[in-house]
């Protein structure tokens, strides 16, 4: 049997103020062409299929479109679940009759874990569709208080499982979380968004051991998570800089009649793609630097000039229109937080970025007083808030 793993297509996500709904059409475009060529038995979405629990009308839209060209246009099972970004009960909203066309989703988790039977030649292979749930939800639904974690809980599935899993024939796992092998690190993101509130807890991979495929989602490069048998899709499209260096894929499996795995990664080429540039302003805009780059790449821009500049920004997107962000970098290593990501700015509290602020203007550290005065200033502002 031939699959398609595809996950975290985050559909209707919003980078740094720019929406990427052109750029996911563009991109689901391209897999539908895929699905032309390799003909798959069953395309398989590992949850995250939108960005957010509520999303907006077009990203519907595109999806619904989407699953129409798969679905009708192609004749191609899907098989989806949800992940931590999606609302579940939305995704679970007309399960059962999409069924009946070949759309078998599940969004909300329950203790009877949904199976799916789809044939090749060689027989039935068994699909387990377990969308994204935390460990209270899971030990409520089990009843079981022994289930501490997230570890716990997939534990917990898989025996609920394994209770009935007939032998000789082949299975395959559809889940989204962070699975590795020992507590080993996989390569993660900054577009990832954390399980637990706190930090992330990993589940073991060994648990995974009686699927012949392990269909992940959640983390956005395309890895195997300790073993070729598991392994994450990634996302199709760049969705941080942090990704910059990724090869983004769709992954083909193909399974023979002894379950043996077969993968091979179907490179996706973006409409525009998500880089870094660094050096001075004037060197960045001159036709020699740019002349043999896509200017319509979504760019994070580092300017190395020492002088003022005067509305740098503007200058750059006179160039380069999809400038995302804009860092300062002084010959001293500092780095201006005032163009700093969203994400790093509100990693630092309020005097920490006036401090920087103060810094690169005056090239040089507050004194204690200087710092005092500062702080008696934003107590005062809190106080006026409250």
């Amino acid at each position: 049997m031939r699959l398609l793993h595809l996950a975290d297509l985050h559909i209707g996500k919003i980078v740094n103020n720019f929406s990427m709904l052109e750029d996911q059409s563009y991109i689901l475009d391209q897999i539908i062409e895929l699905v032309k060529e390799y003909k798959p038995n069953a395309v398989i979405l590992a949850g995250d299929i939108y960005d957010r629990s509520v999303p907006p009308a077009e990203a519907v839209s595109l999806l619904n479109k989407f699953l129409d060209n798969v679905l009708i246009g192609l004749n191609t099972p899907v098989l989806a679940i949800a992940g931590n970004h999606d609302s579940a009960d939305r995704l679970q909203f007309g399960s059962n009759l999409f069924a009946k066309n070949n759309l078998f989703i599940e969004g909300v988790f329950t203790r009877n874990i949904r199976k799916v039977k789809l044939n090749d030649e060689y027989g039935p292979v068994n699909f387990y569709l377990v969308p994204f749930a935390d460990s209270p939800v899971v030990r409520e639904a089990f009843d079981n208080a022994e289930v501490k974690c997230l570890n716990d809980a997939m534990k917990c599935i898989v025996e609920k499982i394994e209770e009935n899993l007939e032998e000789g024939e082949r299975h395959v796992m559809i889940t989204h979380g962070y699975i590795t092998e020992g507590g080993n690190e996989l390569e993660t993101c900054e577009s990832e968004k954390n399980l637990v509130i706190g930090g992330t807890e990993y589940v073991d991979v060994s648990l995974f051991n009686k699927f012949h495929y392990t269909a992940l989602g959640h983390l956005h490069c395309p890895q195997k998570a300790g073993s070729e048998r598991v392994r994450y899709a990634g996302s199709p499209l760049k969705y941080s800089f942090s990704e910059e260096k990724h090869k983004k894929s769709a992954t083909l499996v193909d399974l023979d009649q002894d379950g043996n795995v077969n993968i091979s990664l179907l490179e996706l080429k973006p409409l525009r793609d998500m880089r870094s540039i660094k050096g001075n302003l004037d060197g960045l805009t001159s036709p020699g630097f740019y002349n043999h780059a896509n200017r319509n790449d979504y760019i994070r821009a580092v300017l190395t000039d020492d002088g003022e500049l005067i509305e740098p920004m503007a200058k750059l997107r006179q160039v380069y229109p999809n400038t995302m962000i804009l860092e300062i970098e002084r010959k001293d290593g500092f780095l201006n937080t005032s163009f700093m990501s969203s994400k790093e700015r509100m990693e630092k509290t309020p005097i920490e970025l006036f401090k920087s602020f103060y810094k690169f203007h005056t090239r040089r550290e507050m004194s204690e007083l200087e710092l005092e005065i500062a702080q008696e200033i934003f107590v005062e502002i809190e106080n006026e808030v409250e």
